[in-house]
């Protein structure tokens, strides 16, 4: 069956937002624009049957993030293994453009010592600057140690470790202390967990850290999230599809889960969701079909330690906007009308410029609430299939 309306484009994205702007709208208030933005962590998790638009809502909620001055990092289950959260950490990190958080942070160190980043020549270092203008003194140059070990080293939501290779990143920035290009190389690779690189090479710099593993990755993630806080952004917004891979069977997928790595994985949210309250200015989501939860051998309900926390979630008749599990087939069951289902179609027919796809008509949009109610694949994907004339009867 085609994915369609999730092959919509991604310029089009924020086109279509009727039918989930009910929740969308909510979030963007209720958690970026306030609970996460104010220092507060979250991790939600988005269910439902296959084409009820989790893909959709997880694009559009990165949209909307981006818009709200987030980092954000998102990814599937397909392609990042989930059951080391060194793998889930690495993937945040290298779509955070970390350098770019430093610089944001040396500027605020620059503004701090009473000078304005602007006045910089393009191109040209902090030091430099200040030796151009007579200022590179020894008192100055303590006082740019001084501010590095403030913000960084006694930073109580660093890792030391995690902390101290900032610091010295920042310097690079700055100019000041000098750090070679192949120390900052090195510097990068251990904080991205490259095992390649031995850690003796690090202890020239006396820098003695540990290498990056499952066991400590949250506490480095804890410190991104705090560093991209501190480079200015509102916070850092994760989102995570595809999870039901964790039941499928078939071994031609590029990341196959055994027994034990899926048990891995669902040990490994259930110690984020333990772990979500320590962290700030965070928020993660995972999205997954219904056979994550309806498959007992397989699903979470075969885990009890992370069926426990989350069993809670799945009550009440009435859609919860603050529940941590969201179930996309309940949202349109209460919010999918006759009229923003046609709302609906006319987005899509709009976003896909094509003059042969017609938005469907009120009688149209009655009928596809019916056969939602029975069938196999939520209310986006029924709408895209009727409008391209496939067969909905499956």
């Amino acid at each position: 069956m085609a994915e369609g309306f999730n092959e919509i484009s991604d310029v089009s994205v924020e086109q279509l937002t009727c039918g989930v702007a009910f929740l969308t709208d909510f979030w963007q208030e209720k958690y970026l624009q306030e609970y996460i933005r104010n220092g507060g962590s979250k991790i939600k998790f988005i269910t439902g049957r296959q084409g009820s638009g989790k893909t959709h809502f997880l694009r559009l909620m990165t949209a909307i993030a981006k818009e709200e001055n987030y980092r954000t990092a998102q990814f599937s289950a397909k392609d990042i293994w989930l059951h080391d959260f060194k793998d889930i950490y690495v993937e945040i990190l290298q779509q955070c453009d970390i350098m770019g958080c430093l610089e944001a942070v040396s500027h605020q160190l620059i503004e701090q010592l009473g000078f304005n980043f602007q006045d910089i020549p393009e191109g040209m270092r902090f030091i430099d600057y200040l030796s151009q203008n007579d200022s590179s003194d020894a008192i100055t140059k303590r006082e740019i140690r001084s501010q590095l070990r403030t913000i960084f080293l006694d930073n109580p939501l660093m890792d030391n470790n995690f902390a101290l290779a900032c610091s010295m990143l920042t310097g690079s920035i700055l100019g000041y202390p000098v750090l070679e290009e192949q120390n900052k190389e090195l510097l990068l690779a251990w904080l991205e967990g490259d095992r390649s690189i031995k850690l003796s090479q690090l202890r020239a710099l006396d820098f003695y850290p540990s290498r990056i593993t499952k066991y400590n990755a949250r506490h480095m993630l804890r410190s991104l999230a705090e560093l991209v806080h501190m480079g200015g952004y509102s916070g850092l917004f994760v989102t995570i599809d595809d999870v039901e891979i964790l039941t499928s069977r078939s071994s031609l997928e590029a990341v196959h889960y055994t027994k034990v790595k899926r048990e891995d994985t669902y040990e490994s949210i259930r110690q984020l969701i333990d772990d979500i309250d320590s962290m700030k200015n965070i928020m993660f989501v995972y999205a997954f079909d219904r056979e994550l939860l309806d498959n007992e051998n397989a699903g979470v309900k075969s885990y009890q330690a992370l069926w426990m926390r989350i069993q809670n979630e799945i009550v009440g008749e009435r859609f919860n906007r603050f529940a941590d599990m969201i179930d996309m087939d309940q949202l349109a069951a209460q919010e999918y009308t006759p009229d923003v289902i046609v709302a609906m179609s006319e987005s899509i027919a709009s976003a896909q410029n094509n003059t042969m796809v017609s938005p469907l008509d009120r009688e149209d949009a009655e009928q596809l609430i019916e056969r939602a109610r029975m069938g196999a694949v939520g209310v986006p994907q029924l709408i895209w299939m009727t409008m391209q004339g496939v067969d909905t009867d499956v």
